[in-house]
């Protein structure tokens, strides 16, 4: 797949970029008055997110775009001061471009500069602005910049100690005492069973576990102790919690959205509640929904599929890759067509070196060696490979994985839906008719999982079909000028539902009695479709500002409600409250669902937590 740097001739893609305006890895910013003062913070944020390029000489005014009309000096001093200013320690702590990542482009007789930023390994972050890196660090997300907090700083800071990872670390005033006998005697039997041959096998107890590094010796400082992936591992629950009292692995089987679960594997005092254990309960359960037979044998894989394969490396994956120390849970999803894994902390490597595969980076080493001599665990990079093609192989849409935050959190989602079964060709029909008919194949997959999803964006395509983000643009724009497709939102936030289906989707989850309901005020730009509820005691405005709005929603939000409910309360679209409000509350509210775009989202004023 391509990326923006990857063009050897930007002209042609710049028409493409401002049909799709800033994204996540696009920053326009006015260069007319001067070298912007906010590059740096977007400096740091595109390097210690996925990287992006920034380009100066054009601006976003409202949803239309201008160009600032950059002169040859002005490109000419542009660049100087970027040279100079990015060996400054005042502007930014890593030098990170040379000469051939800044290039000026002619398009329409505009001149633009653009600044190519790399996402920087994990081992160089943080990149931070100016001396202070609690107070200069930035990301990225679908709002733009934002400044750290101490907490994902410090995460940075741990992930990039290469040689000491961050489940090695001797725990002080913990012991043997904290650990639970029956996941050791447990786990040594299935190591016995899948090592039969193994030289550890003789050794006593003690011994064992100093080989797997539940217990070593800090060589630098003589320090010998219990490590932290050994607590995670085997740990009683409440020691765990003693460590890190955010640890919660929870297993949810969700058959109806409004029934909340049916089945949930999670810390209720019935079971000591380690990794191990988790692992142990939960991985039966999910190879048990896949439709050809699997047999185990006191846990141990006898016969399987890829698919079973899969399931188990993404399983693993989310518990290696996990950053156990942020606040946030690890959940397993089971839903009727899907299964989705959030595990908290970010991606040590880019999506694309992902997709792409053959190389192995892990948060947790010790916790990864430890599932590997179960047989559940790969070192050599080829883990995602065999989740892809493992649920391929079972005609079943590509997995996809995404990456959120505030909090940090890594979701992979593995439907168990084919691409373009008759049920979805059926479905597609219903709002199309035979505009489905000779597609290709590009926009086919695009209208199905536009369906089966019901809304996609840009990102969501680009590893489903390989493709540019400039390219799906252009595509998306097509189709949604051909009326395959509807927009909502704009810029970072836009998504596209297949055309009309929106529409019915809301009126099905409403269930509206009366269809005289009154229409939103034409100032806010409601199409004559849009679906309302029946107002609250709340007296909506033509206008109000963001503080308002933030007041507003937080009121309304004292119990769960939907978005579809807040747009009621406050006169407003539900699209808008969704994709523009409901983001920028992400501090104040806590969601229902811990699951991507869940279809019955509910939002709630976030509960003080109890200590």
């Amino acid at each position: 797949m391509k990326r923006i740097y990857d063009y050897k001739d930007l002209q042609p893609l710049l028409d493409r970029l401002l049909q799709d305006k800033e994204s996540s890895e696009i920053e326009f910013k006015s260069a007319a008055g001067g070298f912007p003062k906010t590059f740096w913070e977007t400096y740091s944020s595109f390097a210690n997110t996925n990287g992006g390029t920034i380009i100066f000489g054009i601006k976003e005014k409202g949803n239309e775009i201008v160009f600032d009309g950059l002169t040859d000096e002005q490109v000419k001093k542009y660049k100087r001061d970027f040279f100079n200013g990015m060996h400054s320690k005042q502007n930014a702590n890593i030098a990170l471009l040379k000469e051939e990542d800044v290039q000026a482009v002619t398009f329409n007789g505009n001149l633009f500069l653009f600044f190519h930023i790399p996402r920087l390994d994990r081992s160089l972050k943080p990149v931070y602005c100016g001396l202070d890196p609690y107070t200069g660090t930035y990301r990225r997300d679908l709002d733009g910049d934002y400044h750290c907090s101490r907490e994902e700083v410090n995460s940075m800071f741990s992930d990039a100690n290469l040689a000491s990872p961050a489940d090695g670390r001797i725990l002080k005033n913990f012991s043997k005492e904290d650990l639970d006998p029956d996941s050791i005697r447990q786990y040594r039997r299935r190591f016995e069973q899948w090592n039969p041959d193994h030289v550890w096998n003789a050794l006593p107890e003690d011994l064992f576990l100093e080989k797997l590094n539940v217990f070593r010796k800090d060589r630098g400082t003589g320090e010998y102790g219990l490590t932290y992936a050994g607590l995670l591992m085997f740990g009683t629950y409440s020691a765990i919690m003693d460590e890190n009292p955010n640890f919660f692995p929870d297993y949810q089987e969700v058959q109806d959205p409004e029934d909340r679960w049916v089945n949930r594997i999670c810390p209720d005092g019935n079971w000591e509640s380690n990794l191990f254990q988790f692992y142990s309960r939960v991985l039966p359960i999910l190879q048990g929904f896949l439709p050809k037979p699997f047999r185990l044998d006191d846990n141990q894989r006898k016969a399987g599929t890829p698919a079973h394969v899969a399931l188990r490396e993404a399983f693993v994956n989310a518990l290696v890759h996990a950053d156990h120390t942020v606040n946030a849970s690890l959940n397993v999803y089971k839903y009727p067509n899907k299964i989705v894994f959030s595990n908290p902390g970010t991606m040590l490597i880019s999506l694309k070196q992902y997709y792409k595969g053959g190389e192995s980076v892990c948060r947790n080493k010790y916790l990864q060696t430890m599932f590997t001599f179960l047989g559940a665990a790969e070192k050599a990079g080829s883990g995602a490979d065999k989740i892809i093609h493992g649920w391929e192989g079972e005609k079943w849409k590509r997995p996809y994985i995404q990456e959120q935050v505030r909090p940090d959190k890594v979701v992979l989602t593995m439907s168990m839906e084919s691409m373009l079964d008759d049920s979805i060709k059926e479905g597609l029909s219903k709002y199309l008719g035979g505009k489905i008919d000779n597609l290709p194949l590009g926009q086919l997959v695009t209208l199905a999982l536009a369906y089966s999803e019901e809304e996609i964006t840009n990102e969501r395509l680009q590893y489903a079909l390989d493709m540019h983000r400039a390219d799906i643009t252009q595509m998306l724009s097509e189709m949604c000028a051909r009326n395959l497709l509807e927009s909502s939102g704009h810029g970072r936030g836009t998504k596209y539902h297949v055309y009309g289906m929106n529409i019915a989707l809301a009126r099905s989850h409403i269930g509206l009695q009366d269809p005289n309901i009154g229409l939103q005020d034409p100032n806010i730009g409601l199409p004559e479709t849009d679906i309302r509820f029946p107002m609250s005691d709340i007296s909506p405005k033509k206008r109000y500002t963001k503080e308002e709005m933030r007041e507003l929603v937080l009121q309304v939000c004292h119990e769960w409600k939907t978005a579809e409910e807040i747009a009621a309360a406050v006169g407003r679209k539900t699209l808008y409250i969704r994709d523009i409000v409901l983001p920028q509350l992400s501090d104040a509210l806590e969601k229902m669902y811990d699951i991507p775009h869940h279809p019955r989202q509910k939002y709630r004023v976030r509960r003080p937590q109890n200590k």
